[in-house]
Protein backbone atom coordinates (compact mmCIF):
# COMPACT_ATOMS: atom_id res chain seq x y z
CA UNK A 1 0.00 0.00 0.00
CA UNK A 2 2.95 2.52 1.02
CA UNK A 3 4.87 1.85 -2.70
CA UNK A 4 1.20 2.56 -4.10
CA UNK A 5 0.64 5.73 -2.48
CA UNK A 6 4.11 6.64 -3.20
CA UNK A 7 3.62 6.26 -6.92
CA UNK A 8 0.73 7.68 -6.85
CA UNK A 9 2.17 10.66 -5.13
CA UNK A 10 5.09 10.55 -8.06
CA UNK A 11 2.34 10.97 -11.06
CA UNK A 12 0.60 13.85 -9.04
CA UNK A 13 3.69 15.74 -8.90
CA UNK A 14 4.86 15.04 -11.96
CA UNK A 15 1.34 16.13 -13.64
CA UNK A 16 1.25 19.83 -11.15
CA UNK A 17 4.95 20.01 -12.96
CA UNK A 18 3.71 19.38 -16.76
CA UNK A 19 0.92 21.53 -16.09
CA UNK A 20 2.43 24.67 -14.79
CA UNK A 21 2.85 27.36 -17.19
CA UNK A 22 0.16 25.32 -19.56
CA UNK A 23 -1.77 28.67 -20.97
CA UNK A 24 1.33 30.81 -20.85
CA UNK A 25 2.96 32.16 -23.50
CA UNK A 26 7.23 32.34 -22.62
CA UNK A 27 8.69 35.58 -23.03
CA UNK A 28 11.23 35.80 -26.27
CA UNK A 29 14.31 36.07 -25.03
CA UNK A 30 15.09 39.43 -26.94
CA UNK A 31 12.42 40.58 -24.83
CA UNK A 32 13.39 39.03 -21.51
CA UNK A 33 15.22 42.00 -19.84
CA UNK A 34 13.90 45.03 -18.07
CA UNK A 35 15.45 48.19 -18.57
CA UNK A 36 14.62 52.23 -17.48
CA UNK A 37 13.20 54.84 -18.99
CA UNK A 38 14.62 58.13 -19.52
CA UNK A 39 12.33 58.93 -16.39
CA UNK A 40 14.17 56.15 -13.99
CA UNK A 41 10.67 53.93 -14.11
CA UNK A 42 11.85 50.54 -14.40
CA UNK A 43 9.82 48.83 -17.96
CA UNK A 44 9.91 45.26 -18.47
CA UNK A 45 10.71 44.85 -21.99
CA UNK A 46 7.96 41.94 -22.35
CA UNK A 47 5.02 44.62 -22.56
CA UNK A 48 6.23 44.72 -26.49
CA UNK A 49 5.27 41.29 -26.78
CA UNK A 50 2.92 41.12 -29.79
CA UNK A 51 4.49 44.06 -31.56
CA UNK A 52 7.14 44.95 -34.31
CA UNK A 53 9.83 46.50 -32.76
CA UNK A 54 12.59 48.70 -34.09
CA UNK A 55 15.26 49.27 -31.29
CA UNK A 56 17.75 52.13 -32.47
CA UNK A 57 20.83 53.03 -30.07
CA UNK A 58 20.76 56.99 -30.19
CA UNK A 59 22.36 60.39 -29.52
CA UNK A 60 21.96 64.25 -29.82
CA UNK A 61 25.03 65.26 -31.36
CA UNK A 62 25.68 62.92 -33.90
CA UNK A 63 25.92 63.58 -37.89
CA UNK A 64 23.33 60.76 -37.68
CA UNK A 65 20.82 62.71 -35.13
CA UNK A 66 18.49 63.85 -37.50
CA UNK A 67 16.97 60.15 -37.87
CA UNK A 68 15.04 60.73 -34.97
CA UNK A 69 12.80 62.89 -37.46
CA UNK A 70 12.41 59.49 -39.59
CA UNK A 71 12.51 57.25 -36.42
CA UNK A 72 9.28 59.56 -35.22
CA UNK A 73 7.33 59.26 -38.59
CA UNK A 74 7.30 55.59 -38.73
CA UNK A 75 6.31 55.85 -35.32
CA UNK A 76 3.51 58.15 -36.33
CA UNK A 77 2.48 56.27 -39.23
CA UNK A 78 2.60 52.58 -37.80
CA UNK A 79 2.17 52.62 -33.67
CA UNK A 80 -1.40 52.10 -34.66
CA UNK A 81 -0.22 48.96 -36.45
CA UNK A 82 1.50 47.78 -34.09
CA UNK A 83 5.37 49.15 -34.55
CA UNK A 84 6.59 50.08 -31.33
CA UNK A 85 10.04 52.48 -32.21
CA UNK A 86 12.51 52.12 -28.82
CA UNK A 87 15.50 54.83 -28.43
CA UNK A 88 18.27 54.07 -26.70
CA UNK A 89 20.67 56.92 -25.65
CA UNK A 90 24.51 55.45 -25.58
CA UNK A 91 27.64 57.87 -24.96
CA UNK A 92 30.14 55.13 -26.60
CA UNK A 93 30.48 56.79 -29.76
CA UNK A 94 32.69 60.05 -30.12
CA UNK A 95 30.90 60.69 -26.39
CA UNK A 96 28.05 62.34 -28.40
CA UNK A 97 25.14 61.68 -25.84
CA UNK A 98 27.04 63.24 -23.07
CA UNK A 99 23.37 64.82 -22.11
CA UNK A 100 21.62 63.76 -19.02
CA UNK A 101 17.95 61.63 -18.48
CA UNK A 102 15.85 65.39 -18.62
CA UNK A 103 18.25 67.19 -21.43
CA UNK A 104 18.14 63.96 -23.75
CA UNK A 105 14.14 64.34 -23.26
CA UNK A 106 14.22 67.94 -23.85
CA UNK A 107 16.36 67.99 -26.77
CA UNK A 108 14.30 64.66 -28.83
CA UNK A 109 10.62 66.56 -27.85
CA UNK A 110 11.80 70.18 -29.01
CA UNK A 111 13.68 69.50 -31.94
CA UNK A 112 12.55 66.24 -32.96
CA UNK A 113 8.60 65.98 -31.63
CA UNK A 114 9.49 62.85 -30.23
CA UNK A 115 7.07 60.83 -28.93
CA UNK A 116 7.82 56.87 -29.12
CA UNK A 117 9.94 55.02 -26.21
CA UNK A 118 13.17 56.04 -25.01
CA UNK A 119 14.77 54.18 -22.53
CA UNK A 120 17.66 55.14 -20.03
CA UNK A 121 21.22 55.64 -21.74
CA UNK A 122 23.28 52.28 -21.43
CA UNK A 123 26.63 51.20 -23.16
CA UNK A 124 25.98 48.77 -26.04
CA UNK A 125 29.36 47.66 -26.75
CA UNK A 126 31.69 46.05 -24.16
CA UNK A 127 31.97 44.28 -20.61
CA UNK A 128 29.28 47.01 -19.26
CA UNK A 129 27.05 46.57 -22.63
CA UNK A 130 23.33 45.73 -21.22
CA UNK A 131 22.00 42.67 -21.48
CA UNK A 132 19.82 43.72 -24.33
CA UNK A 133 22.54 44.17 -26.53
CA UNK A 134 24.57 41.85 -25.31
CA UNK A 135 21.97 39.33 -26.20
CA UNK A 136 21.40 41.61 -30.13
CA UNK A 137 25.14 41.82 -30.99
CA UNK A 138 25.05 38.11 -30.49
CA UNK A 139 22.79 36.96 -32.88
CA UNK A 140 23.56 36.19 -36.42
CA UNK A 141 21.08 39.01 -37.81
CA UNK A 142 20.84 39.79 -41.68
CA UNK A 143 21.96 42.13 -43.33
CA UNK A 144 24.49 42.95 -40.93
CA UNK A 145 25.55 40.21 -38.97
CA UNK A 146 26.83 39.23 -35.62
CA UNK A 147 29.07 41.97 -33.91
CA UNK A 148 29.83 44.64 -31.91
CA UNK A 149 27.57 47.92 -32.66
CA UNK A 150 29.37 49.77 -35.28
CA UNK A 151 28.01 53.58 -34.44
CA UNK A 152 24.73 55.51 -33.37
CA UNK A 153 21.62 54.98 -34.65
CA UNK A 154 22.20 51.44 -35.49
CA UNK A 155 18.90 49.47 -35.89
CA UNK A 156 17.14 45.95 -34.62
CA UNK A 157 13.72 45.10 -35.95
CA UNK A 158 11.56 42.24 -34.20
CA UNK A 159 9.00 40.28 -35.30
CA UNK A 160 5.78 40.43 -33.45
CA UNK A 161 6.92 36.81 -31.36
CA UNK A 162 10.31 39.00 -30.45
CA UNK A 163 12.71 37.28 -32.91
CA UNK A 164 15.37 39.65 -34.15
CA UNK A 165 14.54 39.39 -37.92
CA UNK A 166 16.82 42.73 -39.22
CA UNK A 167 19.98 44.12 -38.50
CA UNK A 168 20.81 47.72 -40.19
CA UNK A 169 24.04 49.92 -40.03
CA UNK A 170 23.75 53.14 -38.56
CA UNK A 171 24.10 55.04 -42.37
CA UNK A 172 20.79 53.72 -42.99
CA UNK A 173 18.34 55.46 -42.65
CA UNK A 174 15.17 54.48 -40.90
CA UNK A 175 12.80 55.50 -43.98
CA UNK A 176 15.14 53.25 -46.54
CA UNK A 177 13.11 51.03 -48.24
CA UNK A 178 14.75 47.66 -46.85
CA UNK A 179 13.63 48.89 -43.52
CA UNK A 180 10.25 49.89 -44.02
CA UNK A 181 9.50 46.81 -46.20
CA UNK A 182 10.54 44.38 -43.59
CA UNK A 183 9.01 46.34 -40.98
CA UNK A 184 5.46 46.45 -43.24
CA UNK A 185 6.22 42.38 -43.66
CA UNK A 186 5.99 41.42 -40.24
CA UNK A 187 3.29 43.94 -39.32
CA UNK A 188 1.20 42.34 -41.91
CA UNK A 189 2.05 39.39 -39.99
CA UNK A 190 -0.27 38.72 -37.09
Amino acid sequence: MEKISMILAVFIAVGAISSVGKGEEKVPVALNFKMKTLTGKEVDLAKYKGKVVLFVNTASECGLTPQYEQLQALHASLADKGLAVVGVPCNQFGAQEPGSAKEITAFCQKNYGVTFDMLAKVDVNGEKACPLYKHLTALETKPQGAGKIGWNFEKFVLDRKGNVVGRFTPNTSPDDPAVVKLIETQLAKK
